[in-house]
């Protein structure tokens, strides 16, 4: 999908504090999997959910539905492997060349686009997803929250956030951590070695078990190591996720329990990285044309990815008829890859080719009937080809099964706009404004549609989607607040 939308979202880094890490038994025992009394996993819940509103209003969020989808996939393959995942889990994808990732409460996780151009291939980058995950399933962040609203007078969601201050806007953040909550710099010392020997261990036995090298987690921190091993500003997952020696050779010493194989090189996982140096690298971005020609040759790409990488750097040059011949070779190899078939789409409509387009796409729709990268881009093609009322009850019919998708609702106020309906627009603009934590808009609009509303039912259901905002808007002020 070429019109790329980036929202801005709120990181909360696990580790408050730098620290040495300890030698560690690999018998250490779950400390994570004990209930949380005051910090309920519905409660946590929803500060994940919170948070993720957060997110989208102070970070900018990378709304792409294919790399959405292989990132998802990629968190739901090491999750299937774990015996306690006690909510969804949401993984957004930050437009951030820094080495960086985070564990939010609620099961959200945080990637930077950095951990992509920096993975030498996927088991790398599932070796960091593995350990914030395991952040989360042995509820690391409730427990130290929970903590420190014992040893302080302020609520488990005063706490919550102090701690989110203090991602918003470090000084003041960790002012307000050592002062208002008499933050114990020793605890948290304890806190984020105890905790990330933790992640290590059962994240490495995940990242086995998920049919991924334990030996990727060993060398991505071997890798960070070395580049950042005389640099007076080390990346932030540094400062979160302190490195030293020890820490290193345990992961390797533990890899090395698992029997040796190979492991072939993920195809969608260098397009990914193709995807994100063309499309939202934030620096060196030039040449990117010549550079995938030739590693077409040069054997650290597969082929097909570099001449993926080629075609989008083709396409974002405007050079549409070199990328044709690249795309159609790279569509009769891997016609149904959603990478491929995304490009393809963004061909065919920046050359007004939208009819090919859709009906490629509905094609796609038969084999793949709730797939986000297929709706999504679908939906486009039929706004761009002035279809607007297919693409609304296209989206409409997606949204009731899939409420938090904002960049759906950013289209359906685009379908909707032109239609004279002016409640369900209405309607469409407070959905999206709640999803990105702007809630004094969100109920403005709702109040609005509700009062236009064509009849009785439609105006009893908007109402009471309006108590809910209100209700959402209260809880969202006393944790700002």
């Amino acid at each position: 999908m070429m019109r790329r939308y980036v929202i801005k979202p709120l990181a909360l880094a696990l580790g408050l504090l730098a620290s040495p890490l300890t030698q560690a038994d690999n018998n250490l025992p779950d400390i994570g999997t004990a209930g949380v009394s005051a910090m309920s996993v519905e409660r946590e819940a929803r500060f994940g959910q919170a948070f993720i509103r957060f997110a989208r209003a102070n970070q900018p969020v990378i709304d792409d539905p294919v790399l959405n989808e292989y990132l998802s996939d990629l968190g739901l393959k090491l999750l299937s492997q774990t015996d306690s995942m006690r909510f969804p889990f949401q993984f957004l994808l930050i437009k951030d060349d820094s080495i960086n990732a985070s564990a939010f409460l609620g099961g959200v996780v945080q990637v930077h686009t950095g951990l992509f151009l920096n993975a030498a291939n996927e088991s790398e980058l599932a070796s960091v997803l593995a350990h914030e995950i395991t952040h989360i399933t042995q509820r690391h962040i409730a427990r130290y929250l929970e903590s420190q609203s014992r040893s302080t007078p302020l609520t488990i969601a005063g706490v919550v956030g102090s701690v989110a201050l203090a991602m918003v806007n470090p000084q003041a953040g960790m002012a307000a951590l050592q002062t208002t909550m008499g933050l114990s710099i020793q605890s948290a010392i304890n806190y984020t070695r105890d905790n990330e020997r933790e992640a290590d261990r059962i994240g490495l036995r995940l990242l086995h078990n998920a049919g991924f090298d334990p030996n990727a987690m060993a060398s991505f921190f071997q890798k960070l190591a070395e580049q950042y091993q005389f640099t007076s500003a080390p990346p932030q997952m540094l400062l979160t996720h302190p490195l030293p020696a020890s820490r290193i050779a345990e992961a390797r010493s533990r890899a090395a329990d698992y029997p040796t194989q190979a492991y072939p090189a993920s195809l969608n996982f260098q397009l990914a990285k193709a995807r994100i140096m063309v499309r939202f690298q934030q620096a060196g971005t030039r040449n990117m044309h010549s550079y995938f020609e030739q590693a077409v040759d040069q054997g650290e790409w597969l082929p097909d990815a570099a001449r993926y990488g080629q075609s989008l750097s083709l396409l974002k040059e405007h050079e549409y008829e070199q990328a044709r011949p690249l795309l159609n070779g790279l569509a009769k190899r891997h016609g149904e890859n959603p990478f491929i078939l995304d490009a393809l789409t963004d061909l065919d409509n920046e050359q007004g080719s939208h009819d090919a387009a859709i009906a490629r796409l509905k094609k796609a729709q038969q084999r793949l009937p709730d797939n986000q990268m297929v709706l999504i881009n679908l939906a486009d093609s039929l706004l761009q080809a002035g279809r607007n009322e297919e693409a609304a009850t296209l989206l409409d019919n997606y949204l009731r099964r899939n409420a938090n998708n904002a960049l759906a609702w950013e289209l359906l106020t685009q379908a909707y706009r032109p239609l004279g309906d002016e409640s369900a627009f209405r309607q469409a603009q407070a959905e999206l404004a709640a999803l990105q934590g702007r809630y004094d808009v969100a109920v403005t609009q709702m109040e609005i549609a509700a009062n236009l509303a064509k009849d009785s039912m439609q105006r009893a259901r908007l109402g009471a989607r309006l108590e809910q905002l209100r209700q959402q808007q209260k809880e969202w002020e006393e944790l700002r607040n």
